[in-house]
């Protein structure tokens, strides 16, 4: 609400003065959730004036005198009528119209907004519904627009490095099936792959890092790009860990790319446990059952039996296997330790509590256990991407998807500590950019990880950060003056993984410009994922890049390719070219 005032406030501004007609601004929001109303029909009662509200809900309309009445009307709300008198700006608020589900969804909202008083309310999709494809769903991305500096400096977004996305369009391509738009999540895409940005110095648990060149696809614009890397940790000096495997074994898990793929991830994981990591294990059906007791790492036969003992079969308890195995976590408690649930599903809940809503809302309540979230994404046709990025986002947690033995590999060997050991948690960067610097600007990707309400920062959850990961982000810029300087500075906040202080610390950026082609490696390849998540989601902004950009951008910047990904990377645009995927 305060963007839509201080949007209201520059309107005013710009309006000048009219002797003989009183001009009224405003702005018309939802009366529950406070969001703003575009298309709203203003009237004058007795008079010819209207005006509709824009993007923003804001208006401006023209009014005879004081005693003018004006109607408010939008086909989703109930209208309403408001005399001017003395105000000369207003807020309307609209009730959403009467249906048998409305007193319902109210509470529900009513619900949400409260408990938003400790969690970022836009951070997670579950606020922005979902959409099906066949049987799979996934939570609706609206991409972020260009924002004038001048009307809003700040930009505010949730760090994290959740890899899911590159992972599930993976397995796409290769079954030569169409990629749903709202499965391609382009900070997942760029976050997929390492790095080579310096570790924090040491003592420091997190490092800010950022370039700045030229834009590939519309060379009127530049590129930002910042990075957030978390410091690193030797395997031998990680904290002793108390996991808890929550594991799906209904019906649905039944097919060889879920629950025996399943298996085979976990005893990758088992065998990178030590004699201080405890591990217990909950499988679910139709009801949840604890499988193993808290039992610790270097019992690896007892772990492994119980692991290749499991079946499938039955019903899907999501919601009481959750709090089956958080009580289990909270039991077997290790203080400064890494005290986690590794949850492994398709996501297909059908008893108690399923929709994502209501798992958002448990989850919530689970969080302030200090009990971690880890996610495995697992199989295709009734997979709920959408279930599972919620209860990531939402739980202090990260996602994956395991489409094959490789990918399981990937996450819990090579990836080990930065999987399941965090740095910081409630990591959120607050970047202002200079209006002398930066005409406009737009985050790429992140559409749902963006913080938009001014909430005193104690309240904000923000993403979580692993053991030597680098979180990604970039900017498509609009420059006002690529003369050198400052574009802006960013405050990073955030908390370590075992303490409740919110911590911050500041960092100026640098506006010194080079060529794409001059760029860092890193730059460029991330850039080059960046474009081809604009192309799979036929993105208004992808300018005039196409599939060969992309490919010859990512064959100039393999530099050093541990695990060969960006060769595979290389493969899939090339597959993907050959379908017609991509143009």
């Amino acid at each position: 609400m305060q963007r839509l005032l201080s949007l209201l406030g520059s309107l005013i501004i710009l309006v000048p003065a009219s002797a003989q007609k009183i001009w009224i601004t405003g702005a018309v929001e939802d009366s529950i959730s406070h969001n703003p109303l575009s298309e709203v029909v203003i009237t004058v009662i007795n008079d010819s004036a209207k005006a509709i509200t824009n993007q923003y809900g804001l208006f401006r309309i023209a009014v005879p005198s004081q005693d003018a009445v004006l109607t408010f009307r939008h086909s989703k709300y109930l209208p309403k009528q408001m005399s001017v008198g003395s105000h000369t700006r207003m807020l309307i608020q609209l009730d959403a119209e009467e249906d048998p589900q409305n007193d319902v969804n109210k509470a529900k909202v009513i619900a949400r907004i409260r408990s938003s008083q400790t969690s970022n309310p836009n951070y997670g999709n579950s606020g922005m519904g979902t959409r099906a494809f066949f049987d799979e769903t996934y939570g609706i991305l609206y991409e972020n627009k260009f924002v004038e500096t001048a009307m809003r400096s700040a930009s505010t977004f949730a760090v994290d490095v959740d890899r899911a996305a590159y992972s599930n369009i993976r397995r796409f391509v290769k079954l030569k099936e169409r990629i749903p738009v709202d499965a391609v999540r382009i900070e997942e895409m760029m976050n997929y792959f390492p790095y080579h940005y310096p570790l924090p110095p040491p003592g420091k648990t997190l490092a800010v890092y950022s370039r700045y060149a030229t834009c590939p696809w519309e060379p009127s614009h530049n590129l930002l790009q910042l990075v957030v890397r978390g410091a690193a940790v030797n395997n031998d000096s990680l904290p002793a860990s108390n996991l808890v495997f929550l594991i799906d074994v209904s019906g649905s898990m039944g097919v060889s790319n879920k629950l025996p793929l399943l298996q085979a991830a976990f005893r990758i994981l088992v065998n990178n446990l030590r004699s201080t990591d405890h591990v217990a294990i909950v499988a679910y059906a139709g009801t949840p059952g604890v499988i193993l007791p808290s039992t610790p790492g270097n019992q690896k036969t007892k772990i492994l039996n119980a692991i290749d003992y499991l079946s499938a079969g039955g019903a899907t308890a999501g919601e009481a296997a959750i709090k089956l195995a958080y009580q289990i976590a909270e039991e077997n408690f290790i203080k400064d330790g890494n005290n986690r649930v590794i949850m492994a599903t398709d996501g297909d809940f059908n008893v108690g509590q399923t929709s994502d809503a209501d798992m958002e809302q448990l989850i919530l309540g689970k969080k302030e256990t200090g009990v971690l979230l880890t996610c495995l994404g697992f199989g295709m046709k009734n997979y709920k991407d959408s279930k599972l990025e919620t209860l990531s986002s939402k739980g202090n947690g990260n996602f994956a998807y395991i489409d094959n033995l490789e990918e399981a590999s990937k996450i819990f060997a090579r990836e080990f500590g930065g999987t399941l050991f965090t740095v910081a948690k409630d990591v959120r960067a607050d970047i202002v950019f200079d209006p002398a610097k930066v005409k406009s600007y737009r985050l790429i990707g992140y559409e749902n990880k963006v913080i938009k309400d001014d909430i005193a920062g104690e309240k904000i959850c923000g993403g979580i950060v692993g053991a030597g990961h680098c979180a990604v982000a970039m900017y498509e810029i609009v420059p006002a003056d690529n003369n050198g300087g400052q574009l802006g500075n960013i405050s990073l906040s955030y908390r370590e993984a075992v303490d409740t202080t919110l911590r911050s610390f500041n960092y100026e950026v640098p506006a010194d410009l080079v060529s794409f082609r001059e760029a860092p490696d890193d730059f460029r390849f991330a850039a080059g994922v960046a474009l081809m998540g604009l192309l799979l989601r036929k993105s208004a902004y992808k300018g005039i890049g196409n599939v060969g950009m992309v490919l010859d951008i990512a064959k100039r910047s393999l530099a050093d390719d541990p695990g060969n990904y960006r060769q595979e990377f290389i493969r899939l645009v090339r597959e993907m070219k050959k379908s017609g995927r991509l143009e």
